[in-house]
């Protein structure tokens, strides 16, 4: 196999294969993304006093011996309370072959809720990376940090790519696809390749350029009732965050562990042949934390007819420690690309029905309001 992301099509040969396996469930086709696999929450989750790691001689299970101190049933539904790690053990299973890895990480709207998760994998001293030919449960840690959710068995908070070796990019390989099929876009037009920031990845920057009266992100709220994540498109924004908005000189200050739902200046194009990751922190962007929700999709921002100027990504965004300062097109996050082993025969957008495709805010689908935000 050629090294790579495994597309839609080569993850439906993954189900056929078991190379993913759910027991007695059956993997729906709707899990099977462009470039990755819902995850979906078992039956149970146990609330758990802290975090932890397995290592290489324990399981997840023994290790959590001691630290569990309730068992919570989630086939009707229960509601997870805020800054409470708990753990669960997924639907799906892994059965992976020798020259197989996997990676997971949250789903889009996930992390728009600052509702922090990672894979757990028995003997793995690291969240989230699955070492090749890995056969074993899947275990989802799910921490709450600004709202209490409401979750039920089968909801897909994570997902996993399956991977062939090392297929990242290097910067001059960026800069060649960029020149083929531009990645970013700044006022419709393409960022030329002598304009774009590459270390390792390719920076987005921040969007807080409107005047002082318009919204140009949202802060959470506290002691917010909780939000039911089985129920999009239920909730009014107002009940949940407050409007930022920005200073004169184009800037706002972020409060310390607050959370904040920023957009970046850029639109963000992923061709068909390639993935690519929001890397989670970058420590050269300042006392910040960005963005959970890691997994951009081949065909984000993307459109056969070349009409599309990129979708602008949002920025999930956590000051630590002391206020900071941002201001507009301060870089704040990196993309990381990855080639496909194949074009995906679904892209992200209108073929899989995508949620944020060509988004102008950065509210998760569970806000009925999201649309008229952004006008406002």
């Amino acid at each position: 196999m050629d090294k790579g992301v495994l597309p839609s099509q080569q993850l439906r040969d993954a189900v056929l294969d078991e190379w993913i396996v759910a027991g007695a469930w059956r993997i729906p086709p709707e899990s099977v993304q462009p470039a990755s696999i819902d995850l979906r929450l078992g039956e149970y989750a146990w609330a758990l006093r802290c975090s932890f790691l397995p290592d290489s001689n324990s399981t997840v299970e023994e290790k959590i011996e001691g630290l569990a101190f309730e068992r919570i049933d989630l086939r009707d539904g229960a509601t997870l309370e805020r800054d409470r790690p708990y753990l669960v053990p997924l639907i799906e299973q892994l059965r992976l072959p020798e020259e197989i890895r996997a990676k997971a990480n949250p789903k889009s709207s996930t992390g728009r809720l600052d509702v922090f998760t990672r894979v757990l994998t028995d003997r793995n001293h690291r969240f989230d990376e699955i070492g090749a030919g890995y056969q074993g449960q899947l275990y989802l840690e799910v921490v709450p940090r600004s709202f209490a959710i409401r979750v039920q068995t089968g909801l897909a908070l994570n997902q996993v790519r399956l991977i062939s070796g090392d297929a990242r990019l290097s910067d001059e390989e960026l800069l060649a696809v960029s020149r083929g099929c531009p990645l970013l876009y700044l006022d419709s037009q393409p960022v030329s390749e002598f304009e774009l920031s590459l270390a390792d990845g390719l920076f987005l920057s921040l969007e807080v350029s409107a005047d002082t009266d318009s919204i140009v992100g949202y802060r959470a709220k506290k002691n917010s009732l909780p939000i039911d994540l089985t129920r999009p498109g239920a909730l009014r924004w107002q009940d949940y965050w407050e409007p930022v908005r920005p200073e004169r000189g184009r800037r706002i200050v972020l409060e310390p562990e607050v959370f904040y739902l920023l957009l970046s200046a850029e639109g963000v194009c992923i061709p068909p042949s390639y993935a690519a990751e929001m890397l989670a922190y970058d420590p050269t962007a300042g006392e910040l934390r960005t963005h959970y929700a890691g997994f951009f999709d081949p065909g984000f921002g993307y459109a056969r007819d070349e009409r599309s100027y990129g979708s602008r990504a949002a920025l999930e965004v956590r000051a630590r420690d002391v206020s900071f300062m941002v201001e507009h097109r301060q870089p704040v996050c990196k993309l990381a690309f990855e080639r496909m082993t194949a074009d995906p025969d679904v892209l992200y957008g209108e073929d899989v029905g995508s949620n944020y495709q060509g988004q102008q805010t950065m509210l998760s689908k569970h806000f009925a309001e999201q649309t008229a935000a952004s006008r406002h």
